[in-house]
Protein backbone atom coordinates (compact mmCIF):
# COMPACT_ATOMS: atom_id res chain seq x y z
CA UNK A 1 0.00 0.00 0.00
CA UNK A 2 2.95 2.66 0.85
CA UNK A 3 4.50 1.89 -2.32
CA UNK A 4 1.90 2.11 -4.35
CA UNK A 5 1.55 5.35 -3.08
CA UNK A 6 4.72 6.43 -3.16
CA UNK A 7 4.62 5.95 -7.46
CA UNK A 8 1.48 7.44 -7.66
CA UNK A 9 2.47 10.43 -5.67
CA UNK A 10 5.97 10.28 -7.38
CA UNK A 11 4.36 10.12 -10.83
CA UNK A 12 1.70 13.03 -10.12
CA UNK A 13 4.40 15.17 -8.92
CA UNK A 14 6.94 14.34 -12.00
CA UNK A 15 3.88 15.72 -14.47
CA UNK A 16 3.39 18.84 -12.34
CA UNK A 17 7.14 19.73 -12.24
CA UNK A 18 7.16 19.25 -15.77
CA UNK A 19 4.66 21.61 -16.35
CA UNK A 20 5.99 24.30 -14.45
CA UNK A 21 9.50 23.96 -15.56
CA UNK A 22 8.18 24.18 -19.70
CA UNK A 23 6.19 26.77 -18.52
CA UNK A 24 8.89 28.58 -16.76
CA UNK A 25 11.40 27.92 -19.30
CA UNK A 26 8.72 28.76 -22.49
CA UNK A 27 9.85 25.42 -24.21
CA UNK A 28 7.31 24.97 -26.40
CA UNK A 29 7.82 28.02 -28.55
CA UNK A 30 11.28 27.01 -28.45
CA UNK A 31 10.81 23.61 -29.91
CA UNK A 32 8.66 24.82 -32.35
CA UNK A 33 11.24 27.52 -33.47
CA UNK A 34 13.36 24.36 -33.88
CA UNK A 35 11.15 21.86 -35.70
CA UNK A 36 8.68 24.30 -37.73
CA UNK A 37 10.59 25.39 -40.73
CA UNK A 38 12.35 21.78 -41.00
CA UNK A 39 9.11 20.12 -41.05
CA UNK A 40 7.49 23.17 -43.32
CA UNK A 41 10.22 23.12 -45.74
CA UNK A 42 9.58 18.92 -45.96
CA UNK A 43 5.65 19.76 -46.42
CA UNK A 44 6.60 22.49 -49.73
CA UNK A 45 9.38 20.02 -51.07
CA UNK A 46 6.57 17.22 -50.65
CA UNK A 47 3.90 18.81 -53.08
CA UNK A 48 5.12 17.22 -56.68
CA UNK A 49 4.86 13.94 -54.96
CA UNK A 50 1.42 14.49 -53.70
CA UNK A 51 0.04 15.77 -56.78
CA UNK A 52 1.57 13.42 -58.80
CA UNK A 53 0.08 10.93 -56.69
CA UNK A 54 -3.80 12.84 -57.22
CA UNK A 55 -3.34 12.56 -61.53
CA UNK A 56 -4.67 9.33 -60.99
CA UNK A 57 -8.04 10.91 -59.54
CA UNK A 58 -11.48 7.98 -60.51
CA UNK A 59 -14.47 8.64 -58.20
CA UNK A 60 -13.77 4.64 -57.06
CA UNK A 61 -10.57 6.02 -55.63
CA UNK A 62 -12.24 9.12 -53.75
CA UNK A 63 -14.78 6.92 -52.17
CA UNK A 64 -12.48 3.76 -51.46
CA UNK A 65 -10.07 6.12 -49.36
CA UNK A 66 -12.55 8.60 -47.74
CA UNK A 67 -14.35 5.29 -46.71
CA UNK A 68 -11.04 3.88 -45.27
CA UNK A 69 -9.92 7.11 -43.24
CA UNK A 70 -13.61 6.82 -41.96
CA UNK A 71 -12.97 3.58 -40.40
CA UNK A 72 -10.12 4.34 -39.04
CA UNK A 73 -11.10 7.43 -37.92
CA UNK A 74 -11.76 8.25 -33.59
CA UNK A 75 -15.34 8.04 -34.13
CA UNK A 76 -15.39 4.68 -35.80
CA UNK A 77 -13.18 3.69 -32.39
CA UNK A 78 -15.48 5.52 -29.87
CA UNK A 79 -18.33 3.28 -31.35
CA UNK A 80 -16.71 0.24 -32.03
CA UNK A 81 -14.84 -0.28 -28.22
CA UNK A 82 -18.59 -0.42 -26.43
CA UNK A 83 -19.12 -3.26 -28.44
CA UNK A 84 -15.83 -5.06 -28.11
CA UNK A 85 -16.69 -4.37 -24.27
CA UNK A 86 -20.19 -5.82 -24.81
CA UNK A 87 -19.07 -8.89 -26.71
CA UNK A 88 -16.71 -10.05 -23.82
CA UNK A 89 -13.37 -9.41 -24.83
CA UNK A 90 -12.98 -6.96 -21.92
CA UNK A 91 -9.29 -6.93 -21.75
CA UNK A 92 -8.52 -6.22 -25.67
CA UNK A 93 -11.44 -3.34 -25.13
CA UNK A 94 -9.80 -1.88 -21.88
CA UNK A 95 -6.15 -1.90 -23.47
CA UNK A 96 -7.11 -0.38 -26.72
CA UNK A 97 -8.97 2.31 -25.28
CA UNK A 98 -6.37 3.25 -22.94
CA UNK A 99 -3.63 2.82 -25.70
CA UNK A 100 -6.06 5.04 -28.22
CA UNK A 101 -6.20 7.50 -25.56
CA UNK A 102 -2.56 7.37 -25.04
CA UNK A 103 -1.90 7.79 -28.53
CA UNK A 104 -3.89 10.77 -28.88
CA UNK A 105 -2.66 12.61 -26.62
CA UNK A 106 0.82 12.05 -27.51
CA UNK A 107 -0.12 12.42 -31.40
CA UNK A 108 -1.94 15.81 -30.60
CA UNK A 109 1.00 17.29 -28.20
CA UNK A 110 3.19 16.42 -30.80
CA UNK A 111 1.16 18.49 -34.10
CA UNK A 112 0.65 21.65 -31.30
CA UNK A 113 3.74 21.61 -30.08
CA UNK A 114 5.49 22.00 -33.86
CA UNK A 115 2.16 23.18 -35.31
CA UNK A 116 3.36 22.31 -38.69
CA UNK A 117 1.01 23.03 -41.85
CA UNK A 118 -0.62 20.67 -43.89
CA UNK A 119 -0.35 20.58 -47.53
CA UNK A 120 -1.58 24.06 -49.53
CA UNK A 121 -4.74 23.64 -50.74
CA UNK A 122 -4.52 24.96 -53.84
CA UNK A 123 -2.63 23.44 -55.75
CA UNK A 124 -3.24 20.04 -53.74
CA UNK A 125 -6.88 18.91 -54.20
CA UNK A 126 -8.21 18.01 -50.68
CA UNK A 127 -11.16 15.88 -50.20
CA UNK A 128 -13.06 16.41 -46.88
CA UNK A 129 -16.38 13.92 -47.39
CA UNK A 130 -17.47 14.28 -43.79
CA UNK A 131 -17.89 16.98 -40.97
CA UNK A 132 -15.20 14.45 -39.24
CA UNK A 133 -13.08 14.92 -42.10
CA UNK A 134 -13.47 18.90 -41.96
CA UNK A 135 -12.42 19.01 -38.63
CA UNK A 136 -9.73 17.15 -39.08
CA UNK A 137 -8.06 19.63 -41.77
CA UNK A 138 -8.10 22.08 -39.24
CA UNK A 139 -5.51 20.05 -37.02
CA UNK A 140 -1.80 20.85 -37.73
CA UNK A 141 -0.43 18.14 -39.93
CA UNK A 142 2.59 16.46 -38.36
CA UNK A 143 2.14 13.35 -37.57
CA UNK A 144 -0.72 11.68 -39.32
CA UNK A 145 -2.97 10.74 -36.77
CA UNK A 146 -4.58 8.14 -38.88
CA UNK A 147 -1.58 6.63 -39.47
CA UNK A 148 -0.48 6.27 -35.78
CA UNK A 149 -3.35 5.41 -34.78
CA UNK A 150 -3.51 2.43 -36.88
CA UNK A 151 0.14 1.27 -36.66
CA UNK A 152 -0.52 1.09 -32.92
CA UNK A 153 -4.23 -0.40 -32.61
CA UNK A 154 -4.02 -2.95 -35.16
CA UNK A 155 -0.31 -3.79 -34.30
CA UNK A 156 -1.77 -4.18 -30.48
CA UNK A 157 -5.20 -6.52 -32.00
CA UNK A 158 -2.57 -8.46 -33.78
CA UNK A 159 -0.42 -9.06 -30.96
CA UNK A 160 -3.50 -10.00 -28.62
CA UNK A 161 -4.73 -12.50 -31.38
CA UNK A 162 -1.45 -14.42 -32.17
CA UNK A 163 -0.58 -14.38 -28.03
CA UNK A 164 -4.40 -15.08 -26.99
CA UNK A 165 -4.63 -18.31 -29.50
CA UNK A 166 -0.60 -19.32 -28.47
CA UNK A 167 -0.16 -20.17 -32.46
CA UNK A 168 3.30 -20.67 -33.33
CA UNK A 169 2.77 -21.01 -36.89
CA UNK A 170 4.66 -19.16 -38.82
CA UNK A 171 2.79 -18.80 -41.64
CA UNK A 172 -0.43 -16.86 -39.73
CA UNK A 173 2.16 -14.58 -38.06
CA UNK A 174 3.39 -13.59 -41.76
CA UNK A 175 -0.52 -13.47 -42.55
CA UNK A 176 -1.36 -11.53 -40.04
CA UNK A 177 1.43 -9.10 -40.02
CA UNK A 178 1.54 -8.69 -44.19
CA UNK A 179 -2.44 -7.70 -43.01
CA UNK A 180 -1.60 -5.13 -41.03
CA UNK A 181 1.24 -3.48 -43.16
CA UNK A 182 -1.04 -3.34 -46.03
CA UNK A 183 -3.32 -1.48 -43.96
CA UNK A 184 -0.85 1.14 -43.26
CA UNK A 185 0.29 1.65 -46.21
CA UNK A 186 -3.36 1.89 -48.03
CA UNK A 187 -3.80 4.37 -44.68
CA UNK A 188 -0.90 6.27 -45.64
CA UNK A 189 -1.04 6.38 -49.35
CA UNK A 190 -5.09 7.53 -48.89
CA UNK A 191 -4.29 10.24 -46.77
CA UNK A 192 -1.79 12.00 -49.00
CA UNK A 193 -4.48 10.85 -52.12
CA UNK A 194 -7.38 13.10 -50.06
CA UNK A 195 -4.58 15.79 -49.94
CA UNK A 196 -4.70 15.57 -45.90
CA UNK A 197 -1.21 15.10 -45.35
CA UNK A 198 1.99 15.13 -47.20
CA UNK A 199 4.83 12.33 -46.81
CA UNK A 200 6.36 13.89 -44.14
CA UNK A 201 3.49 13.54 -42.09
CA UNK A 202 2.61 9.95 -42.96
CA UNK A 203 6.44 9.34 -41.88
CA UNK A 204 6.07 11.23 -38.60
CA UNK A 205 2.91 9.19 -38.00
CA UNK A 206 4.48 5.53 -38.68
CA UNK A 207 7.53 6.69 -36.85
CA UNK A 208 5.88 7.63 -33.60
CA UNK A 209 3.11 4.83 -33.79
CA UNK A 210 5.62 1.98 -33.84
CA UNK A 211 7.42 3.44 -30.33
CA UNK A 212 4.59 4.09 -28.48
CA UNK A 213 3.50 0.75 -30.28
CA UNK A 214 6.71 -1.08 -28.48
CA UNK A 215 6.93 0.81 -25.33
CA UNK A 216 3.02 0.05 -24.93
CA UNK A 217 3.88 -4.11 -25.08
CA UNK A 218 6.47 -3.45 -22.85
CA UNK A 219 4.15 -2.27 -20.08
CA UNK A 220 0.44 -3.05 -20.78
CA UNK A 221 0.10 -6.16 -19.15
CA UNK A 222 0.75 -3.97 -15.79
CA UNK A 223 -0.99 -1.26 -16.56
CA UNK A 224 -3.84 -3.90 -16.87
CA UNK A 225 -3.08 -5.54 -13.61
CA UNK A 226 -3.67 -2.09 -12.03
CA UNK A 227 -6.37 -1.52 -13.70
CA UNK A 228 -7.97 -4.10 -12.42
CA UNK A 229 -6.88 -4.97 -9.10
CA UNK A 230 -4.90 -2.23 -8.21
CA UNK A 231 -5.12 0.10 -5.25
CA UNK A 232 -5.92 3.87 -5.19
CA UNK A 233 -6.71 3.34 -9.15
CA UNK A 234 -9.80 5.70 -9.26
CA UNK A 235 -8.47 8.35 -7.17
CA UNK A 236 -5.09 8.33 -8.85
CA UNK A 237 -6.39 7.83 -12.50
CA UNK A 238 -8.83 10.99 -11.42
CA UNK A 239 -5.93 12.95 -10.58
CA UNK A 240 -3.40 11.68 -13.22
CA UNK A 241 -7.04 12.90 -16.02
CA UNK A 242 -6.55 16.10 -14.40
CA UNK A 243 -2.85 16.82 -14.33
CA UNK A 244 -2.84 15.94 -18.32
CA UNK A 245 -5.32 18.78 -18.54
CA UNK A 246 -3.06 20.99 -17.91
CA UNK A 247 0.13 18.74 -19.59
CA UNK A 248 -1.06 19.99 -22.96
CA UNK A 249 0.94 22.83 -25.37
CA UNK A 250 -0.44 25.30 -26.48
CA UNK A 251 -0.93 25.25 -30.58
CA UNK A 252 0.64 28.31 -32.61
CA UNK A 253 -3.21 28.99 -33.28
CA UNK A 254 -6.56 27.52 -31.72
CA UNK A 255 -7.36 24.22 -33.10
CA UNK A 256 -9.75 21.51 -32.16
CA UNK A 257 -7.14 19.02 -30.76
CA UNK A 258 -7.09 20.05 -27.39
CA UNK A 259 -10.79 19.02 -27.83
CA UNK A 260 -10.50 15.77 -28.46
CA UNK A 261 -7.50 15.45 -25.96
CA UNK A 262 -10.28 16.07 -23.28
CA UNK A 263 -13.12 13.62 -24.82
CA UNK A 264 -10.73 10.53 -24.83
CA UNK A 265 -9.01 11.82 -21.48
CA UNK A 266 -12.56 11.64 -19.73
CA UNK A 267 -13.18 8.50 -21.54
CA UNK A 268 -9.89 6.92 -20.32
CA UNK A 269 -10.84 8.01 -16.59
CA UNK A 270 -14.64 6.26 -17.26
CA UNK A 271 -13.39 2.84 -18.48
CA UNK A 272 -10.77 2.62 -15.87
CA UNK A 273 -13.07 3.72 -12.47
CA UNK A 274 -16.14 1.68 -14.15
CA UNK A 275 -13.84 -1.66 -15.18
CA UNK A 276 -12.35 -1.04 -11.42
CA UNK A 277 -15.38 -1.80 -9.49
CA UNK A 278 -16.95 -4.04 -11.78
CA UNK A 279 -14.11 -6.23 -12.55
CA UNK A 280 -15.62 -9.12 -10.70
CA UNK A 281 -19.07 -9.29 -11.75
CA UNK A 282 -18.49 -8.34 -15.16
CA UNK A 283 -15.34 -8.04 -17.14
CA UNK A 284 -13.23 -10.89 -15.49
CA UNK A 285 -11.34 -13.70 -18.09
CA UNK A 286 -13.97 -16.45 -17.37
CA UNK A 287 -17.42 -14.23 -19.02
CA UNK A 288 -18.88 -15.48 -22.37
CA UNK A 289 -17.45 -14.40 -25.16
CA UNK A 290 -18.70 -13.45 -28.53
CA UNK A 291 -17.72 -16.41 -31.48
CA UNK A 292 -15.35 -18.36 -28.70
CA UNK A 293 -18.06 -19.51 -25.63
CA UNK A 294 -21.21 -19.38 -24.17
CA UNK A 295 -22.12 -15.68 -25.88
CA UNK A 296 -24.61 -16.00 -28.63
CA UNK A 297 -25.20 -14.05 -31.69
CA UNK A 298 -29.00 -13.08 -30.75
CA UNK A 299 -27.56 -12.39 -27.68
CA UNK A 300 -24.88 -9.87 -28.66
CA UNK A 301 -27.56 -8.18 -31.05
CA UNK A 302 -30.06 -7.66 -27.73
CA UNK A 303 -27.23 -6.12 -25.80
CA UNK A 304 -26.54 -3.96 -29.36
CA UNK A 305 -30.25 -2.57 -28.91
CA UNK A 306 -30.48 -2.30 -25.19
CA UNK A 307 -26.94 -0.94 -24.62
CA UNK A 308 -26.33 1.84 -27.20
CA UNK A 309 -29.56 4.35 -26.74
CA UNK A 310 -28.66 3.59 -22.93
CA UNK A 311 -24.73 5.15 -23.53
CA UNK A 312 -26.57 7.73 -26.04
CA UNK A 313 -28.55 8.64 -23.04
CA UNK A 314 -25.94 9.04 -20.50
CA UNK A 315 -24.13 10.99 -22.56
CA UNK A 316 -26.61 13.66 -23.28
CA UNK A 317 -27.48 13.32 -19.20
CA UNK A 318 -23.70 13.71 -18.40
CA UNK A 319 -23.27 16.77 -20.69
CA UNK A 320 -27.16 18.71 -19.23
CA UNK A 321 -25.47 18.09 -15.62
CA UNK A 322 -22.66 19.52 -16.28
CA UNK A 323 -23.72 22.54 -17.93
CA UNK A 324 -25.83 22.88 -14.96
CA UNK A 325 -23.19 22.28 -12.23
CA UNK A 326 -20.17 23.82 -13.59
CA UNK A 327 -21.34 27.53 -14.09
CA UNK A 328 -23.08 27.23 -10.49
CA UNK A 329 -19.23 25.65 -8.74
CA UNK A 330 -17.61 28.68 -11.21
CA UNK A 331 -19.88 31.67 -9.55
CA UNK A 332 -19.36 30.36 -6.00
CA UNK A 333 -15.84 30.29 -6.59
CA UNK A 334 -16.24 33.94 -8.48
CA UNK A 335 -14.13 32.33 -11.72
CA UNK A 336 -15.45 34.25 -14.77
CA UNK A 337 -16.58 31.38 -17.29
CA UNK A 338 -17.65 31.65 -21.09
CA UNK A 339 -18.61 28.69 -23.38
CA UNK A 340 -18.03 28.98 -27.19
CA UNK A 341 -20.66 26.24 -27.89
CA UNK A 342 -22.80 24.61 -24.90
CA UNK A 343 -24.23 27.25 -23.11
CA UNK A 344 -25.05 30.03 -25.24
CA UNK A 345 -25.92 32.31 -22.58
CA UNK A 346 -22.46 32.33 -21.66
CA UNK A 347 -21.04 33.75 -24.85
CA UNK A 348 -18.63 36.34 -23.92
CA UNK A 349 -17.54 38.71 -25.72
CA UNK A 350 -13.72 38.73 -24.41
CA UNK A 351 -10.81 39.68 -26.76
CA UNK A 352 -11.23 37.01 -29.04
CA UNK A 353 -7.10 36.18 -29.51
CA UNK A 354 -6.69 35.71 -25.67
CA UNK A 355 -9.70 33.71 -25.24
CA UNK A 356 -8.45 30.84 -28.07
CA UNK A 357 -5.40 31.12 -26.40
CA UNK A 358 -6.79 30.22 -22.92
CA UNK A 359 -9.53 27.63 -24.72
CA UNK A 360 -6.19 25.92 -26.83
CA UNK A 361 -4.17 25.71 -23.55
CA UNK A 362 -3.95 22.93 -20.58
CA UNK A 363 -5.44 24.30 -17.27
CA UNK A 364 -2.27 25.41 -15.98
CA UNK A 365 -1.18 27.65 -18.33
CA UNK A 366 -4.57 29.26 -18.50
CA UNK A 367 -4.01 30.15 -14.87
CA UNK A 368 -0.84 31.56 -16.10
CA UNK A 369 -2.52 33.13 -18.40
CA UNK A 370 -5.72 34.35 -16.35
CA UNK A 371 -6.60 38.48 -15.80
CA UNK A 372 -9.96 39.98 -14.01
CA UNK A 373 -10.74 40.43 -18.09
CA UNK A 374 -10.54 36.90 -19.17
CA UNK A 375 -13.04 34.20 -18.44
CA UNK A 376 -12.36 30.62 -18.81
CA UNK A 377 -13.97 28.05 -21.30
CA UNK A 378 -16.13 25.97 -19.39
CA UNK A 379 -16.78 23.48 -22.62
CA UNK A 380 -13.28 21.86 -21.94
CA UNK A 381 -14.91 20.51 -18.28
CA UNK A 382 -18.37 20.05 -19.81
CA UNK A 383 -17.21 17.94 -22.59
CA UNK A 384 -14.65 15.65 -19.92
CA UNK A 385 -17.78 15.09 -18.03
CA UNK A 386 -19.89 14.07 -20.60
CA UNK A 387 -17.29 11.06 -21.88
CA UNK A 388 -16.23 9.84 -18.81
CA UNK A 389 -19.89 9.54 -17.78
CA UNK A 390 -20.55 7.80 -21.41
CA UNK A 391 -17.36 5.40 -20.87
CA UNK A 392 -18.67 4.94 -17.39
CA UNK A 393 -22.07 3.49 -18.46
CA UNK A 394 -20.32 1.49 -21.45
CA UNK A 395 -18.70 -0.61 -18.55
CA UNK A 396 -20.90 -0.11 -15.43
CA UNK A 397 -24.39 0.95 -16.26
CA UNK A 398 -24.76 -0.98 -19.14
CA UNK A 399 -23.66 -4.25 -18.53
CA UNK A 400 -25.69 -4.02 -15.16
CA UNK A 401 -28.48 -3.75 -17.47
CA UNK A 402 -27.32 -6.69 -19.42
CA UNK A 403 -26.90 -8.75 -16.15
CA UNK A 404 -30.84 -8.10 -15.05
CA UNK A 405 -32.37 -8.59 -18.41
CA UNK A 406 -30.00 -11.32 -18.78
CA UNK A 407 -28.35 -11.05 -21.54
Amino acid sequence: MESTAVWQGATLCGILTWILMASYLNLTPKLRSLLQPWVAHHVNTGTPLILQIQNYQQRFLDAFFSALSCVVSVPFYTAFLPLLFWSGHGKLARQMTLLMAFCDYLGNCIKDVVSAPRPSCPPVRRITATRDEEDNALEYGLPSSHTLNTVCLSGYLLHYILSYAQNEDAYLKFGGLALVCLLVSLIGLGRIYLGMHSPVDIIGGLAVGLLILSFWLTVHERVDSFVVSGQNVTTFWAALSFVLLFAYPTPECPTPSFEYHTAFNGVALGIVSGVQQTYQQFHHEAVPRLFISELTVPCFMGRMLVGIPTILIVKFCSKALAKWILPVVANALSIPIKSSTYIPTLNGSSNGKKSDRLKQSGYLQKLYLFSGQDSFDVDTGIRFIQYAGLAWSVVDLVPSIFSLLSL
